[in-house]
């Protein structure tokens, strides 16, 4: 079967080819792609070529298909899977496979998301990480990474105690989260986890440099939907600001922010406006 794909052959060498994709042995399955989420994980492998941990040495000779976030349908399955999958069946698929380097959208030479049709290997069957999925929208599938991410964040930043050693697990209860550059996708979802994460905080404020960005945040989660799970929500320009630290804490009472998170892949922020509205001992 012909396929259409992009695929990586060395630092900043990418390229969209048409190529025949071999028939699949017994342990492996072929699907057909429908939904793939762009990650800065890929811009990652793409800047780091042959020397990213998860890419093959030989890329060069043996280009991989890029893309680890997709979902979409399987076509054939080969006869060791046949009763556990069938053709017509929706897939959803894990990025990082347990206890091997190799993966979808890095290693592969016949399996990536940036691609029309593309071959599960029998490793990554093998260890559990192509699923069926019944949901009515692949991007729902193909989001799952992004989205454990910011799940993740809310579980596993922890608080202490002054005088103990006790990892208070979860962000603070009734405490005020900042989110900076939380308007796009991935931050977006972390403010909706945020509405319903059981140490719900008190206030969520979101920062951006774009009032279209703010404008278009707020027709996906508004101040007022906030409001109905009990979380003040302020979203702020801090472009717009003469002041934005001082913006910023006003908003907490001079409190400060118990929980950061960065969801924006900028120098300046990760580097010096993190550090500015942490409080202590909390």
């Amino acid at each position: 079967m012909k396929t259409r794909a992009i695929r990586l052959y060395g630092v900043d060498d990418i390229r969209l080819e048409e190529f025949e994709l071999p028939e699949i042995a017994d342990g492996e399955i072929l699907v057909k792609v429908v939904s793939d989420s762009i990650c800065m994980s890929t811009w990652k492998t793409v800047k780091q070529g042959a020397k990213h941990k998860r890419v093959p040495d030989d890329v060069h000779e043996n280009p991989v298909i890029i893309g680890h976030e997709f979902a979409g349908d399987i076509i054939q399955v080969g006869k060791k899977w046949q009763d556990r999958f069938q053709p017509g069946q929706k897939f959803a698929q894990q990025p990082a496979i347990p206890g091997q380097m190799e993966s979808p959208g890095y290693s592969c030479q016949w399996c990536g998301g940036d691609t029309e049709y593309c071959i599960f290997p029998n490793d990554i069957i093998e260890a559990g990480c192509l699923w069926t999925y019944d949901g009515d929208a692949y991007f729902a599938s193909s989001v799952a990474e992004p989205v454990s991410c910011c799940i993740g964040g809310y579980h596993t930043n922890y608080h202490t105690k002054p005088g103990g050693y006790e990892h208070v697990m979860g962000t603070k209860e009734g405490g005020n989260i900042l989110i900076l550059g939380g308007c796009g996708p991935m931050g977006l979802g972390a403010i909706s986890y945020g509405l319903t994460f059981e140490n719900k905080p008190k206030r969520i404020v979101v920062t951006e440099i774009s009032d279209a960005r703010i404008a278009r945040a707020r027709e996906v989660i508004s101040e007022k939907e906030a409001a109905r799970h009990g979380v003040e929500l302020v979203y702020v320009n801090t472009a717009s600001q003469e002041d934005p630290e001082k913006h910023l804490m006003d908003l907490t009472e001079g409190k400060g922010y118990d929980d950061v998170f960065v969801y924006i892949p900028n120098a300046a922020v990760c580097e010096r406006e993190t550090g500015c509205w942490l409080t202590t001992g909390a």
